[in-house]
């Protein structure tokens, strides 16, 4: 069961100073000036999870980023052979920013292995801000683009040259 939190009831002006702060340390968000930052951090929410609540399920499309703000989560992918883990993220992950981007079905769940807090940015506020201040969407395309470039960087100086599968997996840089 999730648990959903508005904004800071005693301290609004807090909580959208930490939205700020966080918004600034993510890459996708990297590329924006102040003032769009502003509004972004205004437009997120944060919402509680409880150990074993799914944040999101493979097959989903709910068009929402999260960045963990305390706990930890683990990425899955099921499919006819079983579920099977992919990796776990903690505090200052950021996950599902090309959600807010269009409609894509998710690949992969997301559950909370702890309580975990998010701060999530869905895709109908995110565009709809977007539609405002057109001139940001090539920023914001620079972000992702840096971000897919760094994360096949350093997939290549961690990938061991004689593995043939891990060669298939390289080239996401060139779609």
């Amino acid at each position: 069961m999730n648990l959903s939190m508005g904004k800071n009831e005693t301290c609004p002006t807090c909580e959208l100073d930490e939205n700020l702060s966080i918004l600034r340390e993510i890459y996708f968000f990297s590329e924006l000036p102040l003032d769009t930052l502003k509004v972004i951090a205004y437009l997120c929410v944060r919402e509680n999870f409880k150990s074993g609540d799914y944040l999101f399920r493979q097959q989903d499309d709910d068009g929402r980023a999260f960045y963990v703000v305390v706990g930890e989560a683990r990425l899955s992918h099921e499919d006819a052979d079983g579920k099977v883990t992919i990796r776990d993220f903690g505090k200052g992950a950021f996950v599902g920013s090309l959600a807010l981007l269009g409609n894509s079905r998710r690949l992969f769940s997301l559950q909370a292995l702890t309580d975990t807090t998010c701060l999530i940015l869905e895709r109908q506020k995110f565009s709809k801000m977007m539609e405002q201040a057109p001139a940001i969407m090539p920023r914001v395309m620079q972000a992702v683009v840096g971000g897919i470039h760094s994360w096949e960087q350093k997939f290549l100086s961690q990938m061991d040259a004689g593995c043939d599968k891990c060669k298939q997996k390289v080239g996401v840089s060139v779609i």
